[in-house]
């Protein structure tokens, strides 16, 4: 597969994950378009590592999905937190999560 196709649909992943976090209101749905976008990075590390040859972008990969994971259970709690505090996920309306 050629670096250019890789490298347009990561651009894509990540313009999709642009939308999503500049549309949605839900806290949610705003979590999975930074998803997108740490993913279309992903892709893009393990692109240009395959491309050189190396496995350094690789390594790289492995450690944002790491970094990755840990983003997504801090946002969740804070998902939650915002629930059990308005009974809604809406983040508009969600200025400070004091009662």
């Amino acid at each position: 597969m050629p670096l250019t196709s890789v490298l347009l649909l990561s651009m894509a992943l990540f313009c999709i994950g642009v939308f999503g976090v500049l549309s949605r209101r839900n806290a949610i749905g705003i979590l999975l378009g930074v998803e997108l976008m740490a993913n279309a990075v992903n892709i893009n590390l393990v692109a240009f590592s395959r491309f050189q040859g190396g496995v350094v972008g690789q390594v790289f990969a492995v450690f944002a999905i790491a970094l990755t994971v840990a983003e997504v259970v801090v946002g969740l709690a804070l998902v939650i937190l915002l629930y059990r505090s308005r009974k809604d996920v809406r983040v508009d309306e969600a200025n400070a999560l004091s009662g």
